[in-house]
C-alpha cells in the first residue's frame, strides 16, 4: 500500500469517532441525543433541499456541501461546545485550530491543505457558500429543538432573546430561512416550550 493511500485510510478511520460525539440537541423521534456524524449527514441534505433559498444566486452547493461535511471534525479533540455555554466558549476557537491541525495534518499533504483551507473558509464566512454553510448549522438545531418541545433549550435555561441572537447570522445566507425561523421560534415560545425574554429592568 502507498503512503499516501495509507495517510487517507487512516484519517478515514479517525473521523469515523464523530459518530460518538453527542450534542445538546435531541432526535426528533427517539428523544436521544444526536451525534455529529448525524449532524452533518442532515446538514448536507438540508442544504441541498434549501440551497434555492440563499441570498447569493449561483451558489456552489458542492462546496457548501464540502464545508460542512468537514467543519464539525474537529469536535473529535475539541469537544461539542453547545451554543448557549458562554463559558465554554471563550477557548472554543482555540481548541477547535489545535484539533484541525491534527486531525487533517493526518491527510496527504495535498489533501491536508486543501480541508484545512476549507474549515477556515466555514470559520471566516467570508464567502458566500461559507454564510449559507454557517446559516443551515444554526438552522438545522433550531428546527430540531422547535420539534423536540424545546427541550435542549428549556434545559439549559434558553430565553427566547438568546435564541435570536444566537441564530441571526441565519439571514446571512438566507433571509427567507430567516424570517421561517423568526416564526417558528415564536410559535415555540407561544406553546410554552421557550421561555420569553426576562422584562427589561
Amino acid at each position: 500500500m502507498s503512503e499516501r493511500l495509507a495517510q487517507q485510510i487512516r484519517f478515514i478511520i479517525e473521523v469515523d469517532k464523530l459518530k460518538e460525539i453527542f450534542r445538546q440537541t435531541l432526535c426528533t423521534q427517539s428523544r436521544r441525543p444526536e451525534n455529529d456524524a448525524e449532524h452533518s449527514w442532515h446538514l448536507c441534505l438540508v442544504v441541498i433541499v434549501l440551497a434555492e433559498h440563499a441570498n447569493a444566486p449561483g451558489l456552489d452547493v458542492l462546496r457548501v456541501l464540502k464545508l460542512l461535511i468537514l467543519h464539525d471534525l474537529v469536535e473529535i479533540d475539541a469537544g461539542d461546545t453547545f451554543a448557549y455555554d458562554t463559558a465554554r466558549m471563550v477557548d472554543q476557537h482555540a481548541r477547535e485550530m489545535r484539533a484541525a491541525d491534527r486531525i487533517f495534518g493526518l491527510l496527504p499533504a495535498d489533501q491536508a491543505v486543501e480541508f484545512r483551507a476549507l474549515w477556515d473558509e466555514f470559520e471566516a464566512r467570508a464567502t458566500p457558500e461559507a454564510r449559507f454553510a454557517a446559516a443551515m448549522d444554526r438552522f438545522q438545531p433550531m428546527l430540531l429543538n422547535c420539534l423536540t418541545e424545546g427541550a435542549s433549550w428549556r434545559r439549559h435555561g434558553v430565553t427566547h432573546d438568546r435564541v435570536l441572537a444566537r441564530n441571526a447570522p441565519v439571514a446571512d445566507g438566507s433571509r427567507a430561512l430567516w424570517e421561517y425561523a423568526v416564526r417558528m421560534i415564536q410559535e415555540t415560545v407561544d406553546a410554552g416550550h421557550l421561555a420569553p425574554a426576562p422584562p427589561a429592568s
